[in-house]
């Protein structure tokens, strides 16, 4: 098994404590409240976790862009082309209130996976990006469904 480096584990963790603190928010009133007086209320339950995931799949569209710099020819603009799906997903179909939003960042994170799949299959991705893309995927997915479907 390939080893993801600790400091790309450690900052993709890192990147998914905005959508734990926003499930914990939604399973906790005391957290909640405390996070609404000390933080405000865009900081808490859905509203955290909907504008992050937002910019963290816009985010992950300058990722792949990136690897798509790697190519050449055809499959350079196939790559170009597949980059910016996750940023125009977020733009198009993050709004309608909190649980379709919710929902259709879920889709867009799982979406993203299978971009990701493609990039790395290609070569243009780590060989351990698809370790840890799972791993922040299957929790960011876990998260957003507190919102979702509890």
């Amino acid at each position: 098994m390939t080893q993801i480096p600790r400091s790309a584990l450690f900052l993709g963790l890192a990147g998914v404590i905005p959508f734990a603190w926003g499930a914990l928010t939604l399973l906790s009133d005391g957290t909640a409240q405390w996070g609404l007086d000390v933080l405000g209320p865009r900081f808490i339950g859905p509203y955290v976790q909907l504008s992050y995931g937002m910019v963290i799949l816009s985010f992950m569209s300058g990722v792949l862009w990136g690897f798509a710099t790697k190519a050449e020819g055809g499959q350079a603009a196939t790559g170009y082309a597949l980059s910016v799906i996750p940023a125009l997903w977020a733009f198009f179909m993050t709004g309608g209130g909190p649980v379709s939003a919710g929902t259709n960042l879920i889709f867009g994170f799982l979406g993203l996976l299978v971009l990701d799949f493609s990039f790395w299959k290609w070569g243009l991705a780590p060989v351990w990006w698809m370790h840890l893309r799972v791993l922040l995927t299957g929790l960011v997915v876990l998260f957003l469904s507190v919102g979702v479907f509890l």
